[in-house]
């Protein structure tokens, strides 16, 4: 029974190969890093962080169903969290090897005829940041520059004066979305999530639901609390900066997106040129040959 154990588990690591985009192959035990971190799987570990993220804060959003306390008091164990070093560098890092990947994927693509889950699995991922960009701006940079501390009700309060509350909702939905979709594609060919789905397209609709009913709640909340909030002169300056940080950041955003966009269909428009050229030359060329011979 032992020898028969020994055989059996030798046999499994000897047939368990890992291809290597070079075409070679190795043992699992002896995996090279290179070999690991390819595009897809750096695609969805950096997306594996950044849904993790946004699930806890959709759940933290769910709170506010109970009281405007107990998001509050969710969200102050969000930010201990996220903000310790270690994680911050892992969240921010995922965001940007995950938006340089989307980026590569712009820039080679050549065929955009895609399934409409595909289709919509884009246009969540590339209007997600939108959302990202104005809430690290609001958050992370308030606080940094004007030791601005995020709180539900200044939040809540402020969108409530520039009347975005609606888009804030509208916005909530498209990481999640996306992630979701990302999450399905790679796993969908197990049986175990097959078994699963129903349950896991409930949990898709359900989520952002009690995160919006949340988020309806706490502005009644904040709408029974009153008053708005300050107006004063420092107030207004801080407003001012950020949207102007918020503008610039968007503006970066969209450049960059339609920039890897357009110059990916310049290239491949230049390599059907360069081919289309290169084949009439040779074929100028064989003539030419035939005709001195």
């Amino acid at each position: 029974m032992l020898v028969r154990g020994r055989r059996n588990w030798l046999n499994l690591a000897s047939n368990s190969k890992l291809t290597y985009g070079n075409g070679e192959s190795s043992g699992i035990f002896t995996m090279h890093p290179h070999g690991f971190f390819t595009h897809k799987r750096l695609r969805l570990l950096s997306g594996l962080v950044m849904f993790v993220y946004i699930t806890i804060h959709l759940l933290n959003h769910g709170l506010g169903i109970i009281s405007l306390a107990a998001a509050e008091s969710g969200l102050r164990l969000e930010m201990v969290f996220w903000r310790t070093p270690i994680m911050t560098l892992l969240l921010y890092g995922a965001v940007a090897i995950h938006f340089l990947l989307a980026l590569w994927t712009l820039y080679t693509r050549c065929d955009w005829r895609l399934p409409w889950v595909e289709v919509l699995r884009l246009a969540s991922g590339f209007s997600f940041p939108l959302l990202l960009i104005n809430h690290a701006v609001t958050t992370r940079l308030g606080d940094t520059l004007f030791g601005i501390e995020p709180s539900y009700a200044l939040i809540i309060a402020n969108l409530l004066a520039a009347g975005k509350q609606g888009m804030q909702l509208a916005l909530l939905a498209p990481g999640w979305l996306h992630g979701c979709l990302g999450l399905w594609v790679t796993l969908r060919r197990f049986r175990a999530m097959q078994s699963i789905k129903r349950l896991l397209a409930a949990l898709v609709i359900l989520v952002p639901l009690l995160a919006a009913a949340g988020f309806i709640h706490m502005t009644s909340e904040v709408l029974a609390i009153g008053p708005r909030p300050p107006t004063g002169s420092d107030t207004l300056l801080h407003k001012t900066v950020l949207a102007s940080w918020d503008a610039i950041l968007v503006n970066i955003y969209f450049g960059t997106v339609f920039g890897a966009f357009l110059f990916g269909r310049l290239h491949f428009l230049w390599g059907r040129l360069f081919r289309v050229l290169r084949h009439k030359l040779k074929k100028m060329l064989d003539g030419m040959s035939a005709t001195a011979n």
